[in-house]
């Protein structure tokens, strides 16, 4: 597994799917995304974003049924593994510190 450090990116990617319901493909991962940041995401910074997130170990991905409306190609499902819920646990509580610090000033 590489380092478990993740980018901005990589955070708001693995919280899209933790918030769609398991397992998802990228493409509800892109909308979702894009939904809540108000900003364009092309669908392959998505993928990349999911790739390395479960390269890290914060994600697993398995390949689901052929569909008709895919033309026979199956879509690869993600779902968020333990270790990624912990990530995200830390992430929250470093935050969530930080700004009972920044309360605190004012």
């Amino acid at each position: 597994m590489k380092g478990s450090r993740i980018g901005e990116f990589e955070e708001i990617t693995l919280l899209a799917v933790c918030a769609l319901d398991p397992p998802v493909y990228g493409v509800p991962v892109q909308q979702f995304v894009e939904r809540t940041t108000r900003r364009n995401v092309s669908l392959g910074a998505i993928y990349a974003a999911l790739e390395r997130l479960e390269a890290k170990g914060h994600l697993r991905s398995a390949f689901g049924e052929a569909t008709a409306e895919r033309g026979g190609k199956r879509k690869r499902l993600f779902e968020v593994t333990p270790a990624g819920m912990r990530t995200l646990k830390d992430i929250r509580r470093v935050r969530e510190q930080l700004w009972r610090a920044i309360e605190q000033r004012s």
